[in-house]
């Protein structure tokens, strides 16, 4: 009932919300008779704010038509690779007609993104993708709204997550002879689950497994979300935030966990820095600020985007993850795509390198969680295994924006090129082609067990954590 109810009120206040956003056009014009009022400005973002405070946020798009690679522009084009029920497997091709910059594309290594699915689009990894792709090949899992997902297309659960990440990961083995995974967040549990199932069954694993700001052990510095999911039961999640999908959409009548709702615990963790960002941007509009607006229309295009859960797969995450730890506790067992049950081992894992990515000031997943699958690894040799935490940055700092780039990916890169043996690649033709600086990766984490740094941030007034 709460969902419909909740659709019945966007569905009202749609014509109000194009009514305001066509009044702040018309304040907004210098031609318009209203726009030469003294109070124009003001009114006109008045109307502006209240459109964007009505209106409904559909799904983004990555819009990644090209990057720079060493100063050359190379053309991508997104393309989706297998479209299974609930997920795309997206592929990012680059093209170019350089000969250099070609060669060296086609030499570089594999990458699987794991997206998260935790209420918000793939897209929310914009800038991931944008900056892994000057160095890399990118792949990543594009998961579905549940309530565009008909009921004839069965129940979506945590286990054939891990059967997703498994035949995804196999597919691109199938193109490259072997690849690297990045989980980040939620996907940090269940990538780890698939590989240890493959190594388990001696199946060829990734080169690498990069996992940042995951609920490895969610035991450790719990959060607020952490304190939410381990001291309600499991009854309470599933008589109070399952509702089924109105008539109104393909998915009708499937069990879910809305979006709405998520978006909505979001908002509650930190209600006064969205409200002051809203009066912030109301003023920049007044003062015509049109940088810090466009701004802050980008993040929250993506921020207000969400999805919504299947029922199944977000119950048995809360209980797997957040309740039981079956991961940590070695309890949790995983339904295969033929049936058969097999339980998660990832001390089987041994010719995988692991490295785990931290905040600083996560308030998500926190400090420890991540590191946590280092010891769970216990079959890795600790050369080959690497934590470092990143000062300064929260959650979203680790895979997006200034922190991200400067600080976390170089260390991300250098890691996936120490180990990325063993692959196959397409010849391409003979290019002079300019020396590469040696990456002295594998020497540093040999140096101590566990290899972990802290990894300083340049802080300005500007940047401040």
């Amino acid at each position: 009932m709460l969902y419909q109810i909740y659709e019945t009120q966007r569905s009202l206040m749609e014509p109000f919300a194009d009514f305001a956003q066509a009044a702040s056009k018309l304040y907004s014009n210098p031609l318009s008779p209203l726009g030469k009022n003294a109070m124009s400005q003001r009114v006109s973002a008045g109307y502006d704010l209240l459109y964007r405070l009505g209106k409904d946020y559909e799904k983004p798009t990555f819009g990644l038509q090209t990057i720079e690679v060493d100063g050359t522009q190379v053309a991508v084009h997104e393309r989706v690779e297998i479209d299974k029920p609930f997920c795309e497997l997206r592929r990012f091709k680059r093209f170019t007609d350089d000969l250099h910059t070609l060669t060296q594309l086609k030499g570089q290594p594999a990458v699987l993104i794991v997206a998260p699915l935790s209420g918000h689009y793939a897209t929310l990894l914009r800038d991931t993708v944008k900056t892994m792709l000057k160095d890399h090949k990118v792949y990543i899992t594009d998961w579905k709204n549940a309530r565009l997902v008909p009921l004839s297309e069965g129940e979506f659960h945590l286990d054939d997550y891990v059967n997703y990440v498994q035949e995804f990961i196999r597919h691109l083995q199938g193109i490259y002879g072997n690849c690297h995974v990045m989980s980040v967040c939620q996907p940090t549990v269940p990538v780890l689950a698939a590989v240890s199932l493959m190594a388990s069954r001696g199946d060829l694993t990734p080169l690498t497994m990069t996992m940042m700001g995951g609920p490895i052990d969610a035991r450790k510095s719990p959060t607020a979300v952490n304190n939410l999911a381990m001291n309600k039961g499991y009854e309470w999640f599933e008589n109070n935030v399952i509702y089924k999908v109105p008539a109104s959409f393909p998915g009708a009548g499937r069990k879910v966990y809305p979006g709405f709702l998520q978006h909505t615990g979001f908002v509650a963790m930190n209600p006064q820095h969205h409200a002051k960002s809203h009066f912030d941007y109301f003023k920049d509009l007044v003062k015509g600020d049109d940088v810090s607006v466009e701004v802050h229309r980008k993040f929250y295009d993506e921020y207000n985007a969400v999805l919504d859960m299947d029922a199944h797969y977000y119950l048995e995450t809360i209980a797997t993850v957040f309740q039981d730890f079956k991961l940590v506790n070695g309890t949790w067992n995983v339904r295969g795509v033929d049936g058969t049950v097999e339980l998660v081992k990832p001390q089987d894992i041994t010719n995988t390198a692991l490295l785990t990515v931290e905040g600083e000031l996560d308030d998500i997943s926190g400090s420890g969680q991540t590191k946590a699958a280092h010891d769970l690894c216990s079959g890795i040799p600790t050369q080959q295994q690497r934590h470092i935490e990143a000062e300064g940055a929260g959650h979203y700092g680790i895979f997006s924006g200034r922190r991200w780039r400067d600080v976390v990916y170089p260390e991300v890169k250098a890691f996936i090129k120490a180990h990325n043996t063993g692959t196959v690649t397409v010849a391409a033709p003979a290019a002079p082609a300019a020396p590469v600086p040696v990456v002295a990766m594998a020497e540093a984490a040999a140096s101590t067990p566990h290899a972990s740094a802290k990894l300083p941030v340049k802080k300005s007034a500007k940047h401040k954590a």
